[in-house]
């Protein structure tokens, strides 16, 4: 019986794969325009951040309030999505949502994208949660629609097909730990705040926390913490497995973005076809049975096997050099 839902589950897989190649082999990169150079916060050199080719802002607020930049040079293929809204620590509102899912969009498809990194503008804060102000206003209809767009959001960069890596330099509340659990890495400053507190406010988390954060620290840990709104800092969350790499912040405040660059910059070198099958591998695997996942697996690996990077793999293992991949 279970051998037969595994072939079943692996025909459908192999369906969804086929389709998944032929899209990523018909998309092309978008167009980039309107570069300019980065201004990042905290003393960060411009230079370090070549100019971003696409940036989705607000046009009713003078800033950006999400800014999205590819970067260039020893970091090409990295792309950044900054949560840039100073004046509301970063809160989730309808607008940013709305800015964050179309930058989800544009990136799915973009096959030069190798790595994203989530990170905040804001020095001291990662992202507040809902934006309570906005919600105050909201009729109760309202209130659940925005809180299925902002799951669907945080879904589709939890989808995304190569590796993300959240920031963590200030404080990650409510909906923005859900942010940072959608991500597939969680760096944080030692002095970062950490946290479900919406029971604090006679709700529950509903963009994903009441399913990721026992995904990754445990179910009964994760009762208590949602139980209790209990507020953890880097150190802590580090020991119970919530985020995998704690740095003592710098006087530029954004330790936790270096470190994650820096980690971003490892994932470079691999081949492109293989760490998106193995994310989709590991992903699809952890919610099954072994022997399903193990079908899903040789599905995966059987991607990589057609493919020109695999022999250019080969070859630079041959010749003693290091291989070029073009994820073809």
């Amino acid at each position: 019986m279970a051998a037969a839902a595994a072939l079943g589950g692996l025909g459908l897989l192999r369906a969804r794969l086929r389709l998944a190649a032929a899209a990523a082999a018909t998309s092309a990169g978008l167009g980039r325009t309107g570069h300019r150079a980065p201004q990042l916060p905290g003393g960060v050199a411009a230079a370090a951040f070549p100019s971003a080719g696409r940036s989705y802002g607000s046009q009713a607020k003078e800033e950006e309030e999400l800014r999205v930049r590819y970067l260039d040079d020893e970091h090409k293929g990295i792309v950044v999505l900054g949560l840039n809204r100073s004046h509301a620590k970063n809160a989730l509102s309808k607008n940013l949502v709305k800015m964050m899912s179309k930058a989800m969009d544009a990136l799915k498809s973009d096959k030069k994208v190798r790595t994203v990194v989530f990170r905040s503008e804001v020095p001291g804060i990662f992202c507040a949660g809902a934006d309570l102000k906005e919600r105050a206003k909201m009729h109760s209809s309202e209130v659940s629609s925005f809180v299925s767009r902002a799951r669907a959001t945080i879904n589709e960069l939890a989808n995304l097909p190569v590796p993300t890596i959240a920031a963590i330099d200030g404080a990650a509340l409510g909906g923005g730990l859900e942010l940072a659990l959608a991500c597939d890495i969680r760096v944080a400053a030692s002095s970062a705040k950490m946290g479900l507190v919406e029971t604090k406010l006679a709700i529950i988390p509903g963009a994903g926390g009441t399913q990721r954060l026992p995904r990754t620290i445990g179910v009964s840990l994760a009762k208590e913490l949602i139980f209790s709104a209990r507020i953890v800092d880097g150190e802590e969350a580090k020991s119970i497995g919530l985020i995998s790499h704690v740095v003592e912040q710098n006087e530029a405040g954004d330790a936790a973005y270096r470190r994650a660059l820096a980690l971003a910059r490892e994932f470079l070198p691999q081949g492109p076809v293989a760490m998106r099958v193995a994310k989709l591998a590991i992903n699809q695997g952890m919610e099954v049975d072994l022997v399903t996942g193990l079908a899903i697996e040789e599905a995966c690996y059987a991607q990589t096997i057609p493919t020109k990077d695999r022999i250019e793999g080969l070859l630079a293992f041959k010749e003693k050099r290091p291989p070029r991949y073009k994820g073809e």
